[in-house]
C-alpha cells in the first residue's frame, strides 16, 4: 500500500482512517488511489466505517460496498464489527487490484458479487463455507475474529490465514473466470497447472482425507488439491508479495537486492525480477519479526516450480482492465470452489 496523505493538511494518514488529526474528514477515491477533498462518503460510513467515496453522489454506496448483496444479521452481537472488518479487508484487496486496472471505471468486465455471511445467527450456530461459484463469492465474516481464525489455522496446520488472504484467494477464482474467456489462456494454464475440468468434489474429498505435502511444486498444501486451488493460491501469493513489497518501498527503506526508493512493484512487468525483489523484502521483514519473537510475516519458500506459477499469475493479473467482457468459455465449467 502506498503512503497516503490528508488532502487538507498533508499529514500522513492510513488507508482505513475516516478522519485526520487535523479534523478533516477522509474520503478515499478508489479510482485515483488517494484521499481527496469534496467527495461524498459512502452510505456505509457510519454503520461500517467505510471511508470510500460514494459512486453516483451523496447517499450512494461506494464501489466496494455496492459489490455486497448479502450481509449477516447485524442485531446479533458482534456481527456488525465482524462485517466492518471483513469489508475493510475487501476494500484493501480492491485497492490493490485497481493498481492493475481491475474493477476500475476503465475495466469493461463484470465485478464479483459478495455474500457476507456469519456463523453467528442469534442463538444458532450455522455453517458457512467460504467459496466462489459463478461470480458470487461467499465470505464467513467470523474469520475477522482473530481468535476464531487462529484456532482454524492451527487445526488445519496452515502457515498463514487472514481475512485479506481469504479475499485474495476467492477473488482469484473470480478472475480465473474472467481470464478463461481470453483466447490462449486456458491452454497455457493447463500446461502449467493441469486440467481444471478434473472432478472438483472428488479432489476436495481426497484432499481432506489424505492431504498431500506441497513439496517443491506447490506454494501451499491446499494448492495440491486441484488446479483451481493451485491457481487461486498462486494468484493470492503474488498479491501478498506485490503488496508487501509496495508497502516496504513506500517507507523509503532499502537493502541488498531491494531497489532504491521510486520502485513501483505494481508497475514491474518483469515477474521474475519482481519475485526476486519480493523474496529479499520477505527475508528482511521476517528478520524484523524474529527480533520481536513473532512468526515470520511470509513463512513460505519459493521454489523454481512455484516461482514459475506465480510468474504466470503475475503476467495475467497485470493485464487488469484490458480483459474485455466475454462469455464464459465453454471449455471450462467452474465448480463451487470452497475453502
Amino acid at each position: 500500500m502506498q503512503r497516503l496523505e490528508c488532502p487538507a493538511c498533508g499529514n500522513r494518514v492510513y488507508f482505513h482512517n475516516t478522519i485526520c488529526a487535523c479534523g478533516a474528514p477522509l474520503v478515499f477515491d478508489p479510482e485515483a488511489g488517494r484521499f481527496a477533498a469534496g467527495l461524498a462518503p459512502c452510505a456505509k460510513l457510519e454503520e461500517l466505517g467505510c471511508n470510500w467515496a460514494a459512486e453516483g453522489g451523496p447517499g450512494g454506496l461506494c464501489r466496494s460496498c455496492a459489490m455486497t448483496d448479502t450481509i449477516p444479521d447485524l442485531t446479533v452481537e458482534g456481527n456488525q464489527k465482524l462485517l466492518a472488518e471483513s469489508e475493510a479487508a475487501k476494500r484493501w484487496l480492491l485497492a490493490n487490484l485497481a493498481r492493475w486496472g481491475w474493477f476500475t471505471n476503465a475495466d469493461p468486465g463484470p465485478r464479483p458479487i459478495f455474500r457476507m455471511l456469519s456463523e453467528r445467527e442469534g442463538d444458532a450456530q450455522v455453517h458457512v463455507t467460504m467459496g466462489h461459484a459463478n461470480g458470487v463469492i461467499t465470505i464467513n465474516v467470523v474469520e475477522a475474529d482473530d481468535a476464531a481464525r487462529v484456532l482454524r489455522q492451527q487445526r488445519l496446520g496452515e502457515l498463514y490465514r487472514s481475512m485479506v488472504g481469504h479475499m485474495r484467494h476467492e477473488v482469484a477464482h473470480f478472475l480465473f473466470e474472467r481470464l478463461a474467456a481470453v483466447p490462449g489462456f486456458l491452454g497455457l494454464f493447463r500446461e502449467l497447472f493441469g486440467d481444471e475440468r478434473a472432478d472438483y468434489g472428488a479432489a476436495l474429498e481426497a484432499h481432506y482425507a489424505n492431504p498431500k505435502d506441497p513439496g517443491q511444486d506447490y506454494i501451499t498444501e491446499y494448492a495440491t488439491m486441484h488446479p483451481h486451488e493451485d491457481w487461486a493460491e498462486s494468484a493470492a501469493h503474488i498479491l501478498h508479495l506485490v503488496d508487501m513489497t509496495d508497502s516496504l518501498m513506500a517507507t523509503g527503506l532499502t537493502g541488498p537486492e531491494i531497489p532504491p526508493p521510486g520502485y513501483d512493484a505494481y508497475a514491474d512487468a518483469d515477474g521474475e525480477h519482481l519475485l526476486t525483489v519480493a523474496t529479499a523484502v520477505a527475508l528482511a521483514v521476517n528478520e524484523i519479526n524474529r527480533a520481536l519473537d513473532n512468526p515470520d510475516v511470509y513463512p513460505f519458500v519459493l521454489t523454481d516450480a512455484t516461482r514459475h506459477k506465480l510468474n504466470f499469475a503475475h503476467d495475467w493479473l497485470t493485464r487488469g482492465g484490458t480483459i474485455a467482457p466475454m462469455e464464459q468459455s465453454q471449455d471450462t465449467a467452474p465448480p463451487q470452489m470452497a475453502q
